[in-house]
């Protein structure tokens, strides 16, 4: 989930009350937040960055509050004062309008038909008569580089402009070229730029950017997802509207898109829906009438009223207005976890389900559970290693030419560590072993965990596969180890040695992952479960040890 640093001092003014540590964190936990840590400015860029970096940083205490990753309207210092406020009662929901400008001029953007190749969309809103001080101007900065970091994917789906609207002149036109055929004179300049110019006079001086001074915001957001850019747009200027003249009130812009057809942003839209009391209370395990359930959602900022059946009844119906901040909400099931947090969920009483049976752990998992208490009264120690790796780490590092050919890749991975689903646990194990260099020796780990390989009889293309892995790295490789750990497993799930219908074995194989004869597969009731052995300088020193490693990696599924 992401975090968000906000000034103690400036929250407590926006929340009109003090608190202590604990009293906040009370408050969070009510509202279904963490406070994650208690920091200044200097602290965070001295653990970076270093003490060196730090002098001369701010020491004002900062809160870091973990907040749920569909909350884009907590990001920012006046969403979570706003939510905090209306949750404890202290303040009335507030109403979002879109409303046309009072000229009767309203500011137009006008779509070029090449902007399809790039970003096809864009959208736009006019904050009027704002008022920017120094804390609100930096919260409307940092609400718009988080919302890139979060929603924007780091601008490769929306990117956020703004705009001092006081120092340009519309209608605005929408356009993509290439840089170098774009020629034209700005505003207050006296010669033609190119585009490749103008990217070097901006870059210390931008015309349009907005300083404390500036009344007047235009605000676009160019996308390749339309809904994407609603939200962005709805969300910043549902956030900071309240520092205009007539609070919560947003100015329209009208676009024009390439085949003609006018849109006016923003929507601002309230969704509408129709909930059961009966419902909720079944779901949620309360017993609450509709009144009281009306007064749950107003607490987080949402407004209902009683549309059927009693007034204050269970059998009643609830209409729901959802605002255009909670995008998160597009389910029935948002709106009752909402009534859920409102209510509190320590505040639930636990009982016996109505069902007809009792439900049991599920036999993998509960196997699972069993085999890591063992491996680690072996002596070993669970490690909980990312499901995604690079090609690299389940290929060329394990000498394994083809060893992509069955994993599931990314579409559209967003860095190179996390390309495919692993389908093997010991490249995880081997990074683990490689962050933790500096422990004594031996170091001794295991994983049990699933990995993911192509299943063309499968509806979605592939399977996932519970496998059981552990390492012994140390100054020699400890094949004995390995070996005698595969044997203490097989011995509690009570398989006897040998080559009978129901024994298990290990026979010599090759593998180019595992030094030559020092590799054999388990083969379990005449099948192949695994591998163990001792891996391949090259496969050490790739993962950047420099000691030899003995693995084994058994599927525990035949177990069952």
């Amino acid at each position: 989930m992401p975090t968000v640093g906000v000034n103690r001092d400036l929250l407590f003014s926006a929340l009109e009350c003090t608190y202590t540590e604990d009293e906040f964190n009370s408050l969070c936990f009510e509202f279904g937040l963490e406070l994650d840590e208690v920091t200044t400015e200097k602290q965070m860029i001295s653990k970076e960055q270093g003490e060196d970096k730090s002098e001369g940083a701010s020491e004002d205490v900062i809160y870091r509050i973990e907040i749920p990753a569909n909350r884009y309207d907590l990001l920012c210092l006046e969403g979570l004062a706003r939510a905090l406020l209306i949750f404890q009662g202290k303040m009335k929901i507030p109403h979002y309008k879109a409303v046309p400008p009072a000229s009767g001029q309203i500011q137009k953007i006008l779509v070029k038909p090449a902007t399809a190749k790039v970003r096809p969309y864009i959208v736009g809103a006019i904050l009027r008569d704002i008022t920017f001080t120094k804390d609100n101007y930096k919260s409307f900065i940092d609400l718009q580089d988080k919302l890139h970091q979060n929603l924007c994917r780091r601008r490769a789906l929306v990117a956020i402009g703004t705009h001092d609207l006081d120092t340009l002149t519309g209608p605005f036109t929408y356009d993509a070229q290439v840089p170098k055929d774009i020629k034209f004179k700005p505003l207050n300049e006296v010669k033609e730029y190119t585009a490749e110019e103008l990217m070097d006079l901006y870059s210390v001086w931008d015309h349009s950017r907005i300083t404390l001074e500036t009344k007047n915001v235009l605000i676009e957001c160019t996308a390749v997802d339309l809904y994407k850019a609603k939200v962005v747009l709805d969300t910043l200027v549902c956030m900071f509207s309240q520092y205009c003249k007539e609070p919560f009130t947003v100015e329209r812009v009208e676009v024009t898109q390439a085949n003609g057809r006018k849109s006016v942003f923003p929507e601002l839209i309230y969704q509408q829906a129709v909930v059961s009391v009966n419902e909720i209370n079944k779901r949620l395990g309360i017993n609450e009438n509709s009144t009281t359930v009306v007064e749950l959602l107003k607490k987080m900022s949402i407004h209902s009223t009683i549309v059927e059946g009693k007034k204050g009844g269970q059998t009643s119906k609830i209409s729901v207005s959802v605002p255009p901040t909670r995008h998160d909400i597009i389910h029935s099931c948002d709106i009752m976890e909402d009534v859920a947090i409102a209510y509190g969920y320590n505040n639930i009483k636990m009982s016996i389900p109505h069902t007809a049976t009792i439900a049991e752990q599920c036999p993998l998992n509960k196997l699972t559970d069993q085999l890591r208490g063992e491996l680690s009264q072996c002596g070993f120690t669970e490690a909980l290693t990312f499901t995604l790796c690079s090609k690299e780490d389940i290929s060329d590092k394990l000498r394994r030419t083809n060893g992509t050919s069955e994993a599931v890749h990314i579409a559209n991975p967003k860095t190179i560590e996390f390309q495919v689903a692993r389908t093997t646990l010991v490249s995880g194990l081997l990074k683990t072993l490689q962050a933790n260099k500096k422990m004594p020796l031996p170091l001794k780990l295991f994983e049990i965990s699933d990995v993911v390989l192509k299943d063309n009889t499968r509806d979605v293309g592939a399977h996932n596969e519970r496998r059981l892995c552990a390492v012994n790295y140390n100054k020699s490789p400890g094949f004995e180890i390995i070996h005698g750990l595969l044997d203490r497993i097989m011995q509690l799930l009570e398989i006897c040695y040998g080559k009978e219908k129901d024994g298990y074995f290990i026979q010599t194989a090759e593998d180019p992952a595992f030094f030559p004869g020092r590799c054999a597969n388990v083969v379990l009731r005449g099948k192949n479960i695994g591998k163990l052995g001792v891996l391949h300088p090259e496969v050490v020193t790739a993962f950047d040890l420099s000691l030899p490693c003995a693995v084994l990696e058994i599927n525990i599924q035949p177990f069952l």
